[in-house]
């Protein structure tokens, strides 16, 4: 059994290691296509801003071997905000409302969990966020 644990934590390291570096990849398309723009846009911003939190997931799940909870949170916020942006003045003022609703919910999730007292490794219910 410890053989499979191994196996699978080392396809799990590999595979962040692959998401990480086609990070690093999109990134730089991305610089690359605002520097032949030559202007650079909110929407830009945003998705930079979401790679470099994918890259900070992945630095803190090398370094830790978990994944703070508050990181997708954050990532699902600026996604969220990233759409927002991209859809314009054209959508319905009620989808608005929908997707600022879900952000609004996503970050009262942040504060309830930033809010909580920490728990110690080992106890029941301790799920590594």
């Amino acid at each position: 059994m410890p053989e499979a644990r191994r196996l699978i934590e080392f396809l799990e390291k590999a595979f962040l290691g692959v998401i990480a570096a086609m990070t690093v990849v999109a990134m730089g398309q991305e610089v690359w296509r605002v520097i032949g723009e030559g202007r650079v846009e909110l929407k830009d911003l945003l998705l930079m801003f979401i790679y470099a939190e994918v890259l900070g997931m992945i630095g803190a799940y090398y370094s830790n071997n978990r994944i703070p909870i508050s990181l997708p949170l954050f990532i699902a916020i600026t996604a969220l905000s990233r759409m927002i942006v991209l859809q314009g003045k054209d959508l319905s003022p009620s989808i608005l409302l929908y997707e600022s609703g879900a952000i609004l919910m996503i970050a009262v999730a942040c504060f309830v969990i930033r809010a909580r007292p920490p728990r110690r490794e080992g106890t029941p219910g301790d799920d590594k966020s």
